[in-house]
């Protein structure tokens, strides 16, 4: 087989700068975790030594960190002065912890990949599952990072609006459960902005109940949420107003058995929130970034812990509009809507009728 130089070249220049991002990770998460991003944020330029100084850090480790980060595109150089500066757009993303683009704990989820490879090694070669609870921990803060601040932004002021009348029942007080909490900044954050309303989050996983209750408590909504160990088809049938799940239906097994358990946990003209990371329905029009970043973590995490699950569905990361109305189809469910959609996130509003 002839091989081209030109595209071999090419290919080359693409992995090269891939295995160069997944260094520059490192130093992400050094830059975070010391507090160097936010010494830079709002200062204008600094010397190696400034940053230091302001970070309490040894300057000639700084120095070297700083250097990566210029050559990145992470940070600016000024080779006048020999200074480096954080924009106000990199602040936004590498130091800004509420911003809605507010990335570095997220590399704690490729951390925790490489951590389980052996674990992902088997499953390939066995066709085994990977339960949620056999990952390196730093996939639950990772995972929970990635995804709070979006919640934070769009949850309250754009998805629950968008769902026909939920809004309201919010505001003059309903019943709410969310599947699959995690660390419960989903749940937090409804209870932060609907006080009259009552909450209960479900989670399989005791560390990360542990750690939703924390957050409840020092959100100050404790009075009115309520955190508790339990499976997508084992948490009390209460009827509930509204039902969400958050990231997380298609990690698990039998996702049209949850629906059909959730159908029969919703109140009369109750209604499920759905909340999956975008796709689309067709393979090739999810080859690109976002689907890259999916598609990986769909391999070792998502679709691993569905086979380690009853049924082993399986359904993806990627799954997409189609298929996810499938599932509540043959659940029971005659209405679906995409109700909102971002970059990361598809929306759906399901109905029993």
């Amino acid at each position: 087989m002839k091989v081209n130089e030109q595209r071999l070249n090419e290919f080359v220049t693409k992995a090269v700068n891939d295995l160069a991002a997944g260094y520059g990770g490192v130093m992400v998460g050094l830059g975070h975790k010391l507090g160097l991003y936010r010494a830079m944020a709002g200062a204008g330029p600094l010397n190696s030594q400034e940053v230091a100084s302001r970070s309490g850090c040894a300057e000639r480790y700084v120095r070297e960190w700083l250097n990566s980060q210029a050559a990145g595109g992470y940070v600016l150089y000024h080779a006048a002065s020999a200074t480096y500066e954080l924009t106000p757009e990199q602040a936004m993303v590498l130091a800004n912890e509420d911003s809605p683009v507010f990335l570095p704990p997220a590399w704690a989820v490729p951390v925790s990949m490489w951590m389980d490879e052996d674990k992902a090694l088997e499953a390939f070669r066995t066709g085994q599952g990977i339960g949620w609870d056999q990952h390196d921990q730093r996939l639950f803060s990772g995972s929970a990072a990635f995804y709070r601040n979006g919640y934070r932004t769009h949850l309250v002021s754009e998805w629950l609006p968008a769902l026909e009348g939920v809004e309201e029942k919010l505001r003059s007080g309903a019943r709410v459960a969310d599947v699959g909490c995690g660390h419960g900044h989903s749940t937090i954050i409804m209870a932060e902005a609907f006080p009259k309303s009552r909450f209960w989050g479900f989670e399989y996983h005791r560390d990360s109940v542990d750690a939703a209750q924390s957050n409840a408590q020092k959100s100050g909504v404790a009075d009115r949420v309520r955190f508790s160990v339990a499976t997508a088809k084992s948490y009390p049938a209460d009827g509930y107003d509204l039902i969400c799940f958050f990231d997380c239906l298609h990690d698990m097994g039998d996702p049209v058995g949850v629906a059909e358990y959730a159908r029969s946990a919703l109140a009369d003209d109750g209604t499920i929130l759905l909340v999956e990371p975008f796709a689309n329905d067709r393979v090739e029009d999810n080859l690109n970034t976002v689907g890259r970043l999916y598609y990986a973590a769909s391999t070792t995490i998502c679709c691993a812990h569905s086979l380690s699950e009853e049924v082993g569905t399986a359904l993806g990361a990627q799954a997409g509009e189609a298929r996810l109305t499938d599932v509540f189809r043959k659940a029971g469910f005659r209405k679906f809507r995409g109700a909102k959609a971002t970059p990361f996130n598809l929306i759906l509003e399901v109905k029993a009728g």
